[in-house]
């Protein structure tokens, strides 16, 4: 499972009335809020309108409002949302973690088993890297489904004991990279790409451009940067030429631009990162796809936030923590 799981949580979960007392809603919410403000992503299904039930954003309860028809669920006065819940749905919305999920049924749903089918129509299309979070009387209308999951019972559900973990074991090939990456380069809207031995014209990186591609097809694109160590006898003006030969096209296909940053090598430059606004990941061995070794294998290991934040200042030119070779340059 990738390093930075999706989910869907139906509404349920944070409604008072689906549990014995308020205490058990609360501590139930509890239970499931550090996993997913750490390695999550929830699903705002129908563009907006599951969140929309909270009332987080007023501007976007009266947009879908006005899109959808009214349903007994549009007005969260009928309901008796913990405030446990509600925090936790804020938290999402400024991390950035609710992805909008366009509607993949006909019409909106009229109860909690319909946000349940909602969500399971779109891992239909888009299959969930987490499950589907429900309380136990909607497990038991969705009792053979095993990807919807008994928030009492999380602790038991694979997905949900993978999703804990912190690190990866994987192949140092394309399609694994592409797999344990793809929801944080989908989802995310700044990139960080800092590596000191990258160089997309090496056949150990011929894979960067179409890894980065995986980042774009949507509106509006997310900022990338790219991280790079000068060594010594390296020519700056090569440099860019390759960048440019390799990345211009595989990015402008993609409807993305990156920013290039060249450093020089003191202070010493050596560990790889992939830095964004959801989560940072520990690259030991950068982007490098490994063409000597087809069976060579790698750890990836998920940061804290401070320690992301920490690695993002280091590489930010302002905090002038460390020297730039020379300009950064734009590929599009």
């Amino acid at each position: 499972m990738p390093l930075l799981a999706e989910c869907a949580i139906t509404p349920d979960v944070f409604d008072m009335n689906s549990y014995s007392t308020p205490d058990e809603c609360a501590a139930r919410i509890e239970n499931i809020r550090e996993t997913i403000l750490t390695g999550g992503l929830v699903r705002d299904l129908r563009d907006g309108s599951w969140s929309a039930l909270f009332n987080i954003d007023q501007r976007q309860v009266r947009r879908h409002a006005a899109a959808e028809a009214p349903t007994p669920w549009a007005d969260s006065s009928r309901r008796t949302w913990h405030r446990r819940g509600t925090e936790l749905v804020k938290k999402l919305t400024i991390q950035k973690r609710l992805v909008p999920y366009r509607p993949a049924n006909p019409g909106p749903p009229a109860d909690d088993v319909g946000w349940c089918t909602e969500a399971l129509a779109t891992h239909a299309t888009q299959p969930l890297t987490g499950g589907v979070i429900v309380t136990k009387p909607l497990k038991d209308r969705y009792a053979t489904e095993s990807v919807v999951t008994r928030i009492d019972r999380l602790s038991s559900a694979p997905w949900w004991k993978v999703m804990q973990k912190t690190s990866v074991r994987l192949a140092r090939r394309r399609a694994d990279y592409e797999r344990h990456l793809d929801p944080i380069l989908r989802c995310s809207n700044s990139l960080m790409f800092i590596d000191p031995h990258l160089d997309p014209m090496k056949p150990g990186y011929r894979d960067f451009g179409a890894l980065m591609q995986r980042a774009g097809g949507r509106s509006p694109a997310p900022l990338i940067e790219i991280h790079r160590r000068v060594s010594a006898g390296e020519d700056m003006k090569e440099l860019e030429r390759q960048f440019r030969k390799a990345l211009s096209t595989p990015l402008h296909t993609a409807g993305l631009q990156a920013r290039v940053f060249m450093w020089t090598p003191s202070p010493r430059f050596h560990d790889r990162y992939l830095i964004s606004n959801l989560v940072g990941v520990l690259l030991p061995d950068g982007f490098d796809t490994s063409t000597a070794a087809p069976d060579a294998i790698t750890t990836w290991a998920r940061l804290d936030r401070d320690a992301r934040d920490h690695i993002q200042r280091e590489f930010d030119p302002v905090c002038r923590r460390r020297t730039l070779a020379s300009p950064p340059f734009l590929l599009s």
